[in-house]
């Protein structure tokens, strides 16, 4: 055998193995985020009821479609509201909607709250989240503005 012929066998084993691991990295299509999501934790909770803000439609990425954004904290399981928040915040999904169809969960964060407003022609997320999250130790929660691009979280500034 040559060593060009080794090296081929060599390069379509790493493919071989690798390949299946890279498709499991692709993020699966769901079709209704809110019902994805609705209907997961009605599968874990013995009694749950989703409050008013749960799921909010915005268009996060500026292209023109309905993306969703998913507060967890809006959930209460078993008779405990907020059962998945604590002293960081609350999660939050973040849903892009894709114009094959569908929507793709781009982040989950774990914030107080934020704010949808318009800046430099954009709409941008200004996250309240712990202040560890702009290196800081002290108790003032950290205002994080980001931007989403495409299926990206680009952060703008931290204070």
């Amino acid at each position: 055998m040559t060593f060009g012929r080794i090296l081929l066998v060599f390069l379509q084993v790493i493919l071989a193995v690798s390949l299946p691991t890279l498709s499991f990295a692709q993020q699966s299509l769901v079709m209704d985020p809110e019902r994805f999501e609705r209907e997961h934790f009605t599968e874990i909770c013995k009694q749950v009821s989703f409050d008013t803000g749960f799921a909010t439609p915005l268009d996060i990425n500026n292209d023109g479609l309905t993306d969703m954004v998913v507060n967890e904290g809006k959930i209460t399981c078993d008779g405990e509201p907020k059962y998945l928040c604590n002293d960081e915040g609350c999660p939050s999904n973040f849903y892009v909607q894709v114009k094959e169809g569908g929507y793709v969960l781009i982040a989950t964060a774990r914030i107080y709250g934020y704010d949808f407003i318009m800046r430099f022609g954009n709409m941008v997320f200004v996250f309240d989240m712990a202040a560890k999250y702009c290196d800081r130790a002290d108790s003032d929660p950290c205002k994080m503005t980001v931007r989403v691009r495409g299926t990206r979280f680009v952060t703008i500034s931290k204070k």
